[in-house]
């Protein structure tokens, strides 16, 4: 690295491990650009991560800029590299990964920005709720932190949704997405959950090693499972008899209380399981059906599932798919929080990188601040400071970004000795900060 960039050691080592899909000039910038967009209070444009690094007297923006739309690297690349990262530190070795999938709209103006449209967007207001701008589909790992009581979901990779293309539609980046997953950790089981936008016949393609849950839609043309075969000449039978709706299929069905952990609760609902066909999706792919019910089961279901985990039990599943709200949390905490999507590109190259780029940079704070930063008194320092936070029991991803940039200061004025901070001194800053006549 240059001699005017400092990044603290506990930060190096992650950013090591991806340095394989960069060339030794674009890994340098990747670094400062990382440190920048973590350190920035202000906007995190293309110029901005220059500022926040502070390296916007001793490097021209032009070179940052040529980062995102004409160096050497990929972000399929180095989400690969990403998620091998996450797997390793932070989830046992042999256990099964937990992947969620959801698209959100980053807004954008102007006729010239590269496939931008108009898009469903759920936070805008008014009846029509539509935007313009760069639509992602966003794939994250959920991984339980044992300072957290809730998971965390963080994004390892994120494709952009083209109109009127095949290869750009929602579900279609969603399987290569995961697939790309499956072949970067082979032998592990992939449970993948989504919503009720992602189920289609590219499902599959899938390897065999992904299961998918996700909601049923109530138009669901359900089968039974094949019959056996007869013995005779002919191409045996691929589905069974067409079952009833799923309206009359709640009426018959037997509903048994179970207890669920979800949204930070403890909640007994009554599911109805289903061994059955999902044929326009699956194909001769097994699934189960859980009907769920969260009170009165006589007047119907409240919500549908279906999973190709056919050894998962009905809780599991109805808690699996709760988890998917993690995905809601950590696409919010990357635009409110780290300003992905403020950085506005127009060219291909550029507009394909910056948000993968931005999202890769929440994962790693997330990733140091498991690994290194967390101290149990944390949570105490914090209500000691805001005594009216008296309810808080963990740290928020807010306050992890805080640590950090604390962290990144400290270290760019220490660059004769580049070692980690004491806690002292990431105090002495934090007081300095927040409390400038101190």
């Amino acid at each position: 690295m240059l001699p005017d960039l400092s990044v603290p050691p506990s930060l190096a080592r992650l950013l090591a491990g991806l340095r394989p899909c960069f060339t030794a000039p674009s890994f340098t910038t990747f670094c400062a650009l990382v440190c920048g967009m973590l350190a920035q209070a202000g906007r995190r444009t293309v110029c901005g991560m220059l500022t926040g690094a502070g390296l916007s007297w001793s490097w021209s923006h032009h070179r940052v800029h040529k980062f995102f739309s004409a160096a050497r690297w990929s972000p399929e690349d180095l989400g690969v590299l990403l998620t091998r990262l996450v797997v390793q530190l932070l989830l046992p070795a042999g256990a099964a990964v937990s992947v969620v999938i959801d698209d959100t709209l980053f807004r954008r103006t102007g006729k010239k920005v590269w496939a931008a449209g108009w898009f469903h967007d759920g936070s805008a207001k008014g009846p029509k709720q539509v935007g313009y701008g760069h639509n992602w589909v966003i794939l994250g790992i959920l991984i339980s932190l044992p300072m957290l009581t809730r998971p965390v979901c963080l994004p390892v990779a994120a494709r952009l949704v083209r109109k009127n293309t095949v290869s750009g539609s929602r579900l279609w980046l969603a399987a290569q997405m995961v697939t790309a997953l499956a072949q970067a950790l082979p032998g592990r089981r992939i449970h993948v959950v989504a919503d009720a936008a992602y189920a289609g016949a590219e499902l599959r393609k899938l390897p065999g090693q992904v299961s998918w849950t996700t909601r049923l839609r109530k138009d669901a043309a359900l089968y039974d499972l094949a019959p056996p075969r007869t013995g005779r000449r002919g191409r045996p039978r691929k589905k069974g008899k067409k079952l009833p709706k799923l309206a009359d299929l709640a009426r018959t069905a037997t509903f048994t209380p179970t207890t669920v952990h979800r949204y930070g609760t403890d909640r007994t609902v009554h599911t109805a399981t289903i061994n059955c066909l999902w044929y326009s999706v699956f194909g001769s792919q097994p699934v189960t059906v859980v009907l769920v019910g969260e009170a009165d089961t006589r007047r119907g279901y409240d919500l549908a599932l279906v999973t190709t985990d056919t050894q998962a039990t009905a809780g599991q599943v109805v808690e699996r798919y709760a988890s998917r709200w993690a995905v809601e949390v950590a696409i919010e905490d990357a635009k409110q929080l780290v300003g992905v999507g403020q950085a506005h590109n127009r060219k291909a190259r550029a507009v394909e990188r910056t948000v993968p780029f931005g999202l890769a940079c929440l994962t790693l704070a997330i990733c140091w601040y498991a690994t290194t930063g967390h101290h149990p008194d944390d949570v105490t320092a914090h209500r000691t400071r805001r005594p009216w936070y008296r309810t808080k029991t963990n740290p928020s991803t807010a306050d992890m970004l805080a640590k950090l940039r604390r962290v990144l200061i400290a270290a760019r004025f220490r660059l004769a000795q580049p070692e980690h901070p004491s806690l002292e001194e990431i105090q002495t800053i934090r007081l300095a900060w927040e409390d400038p006549a101190a």
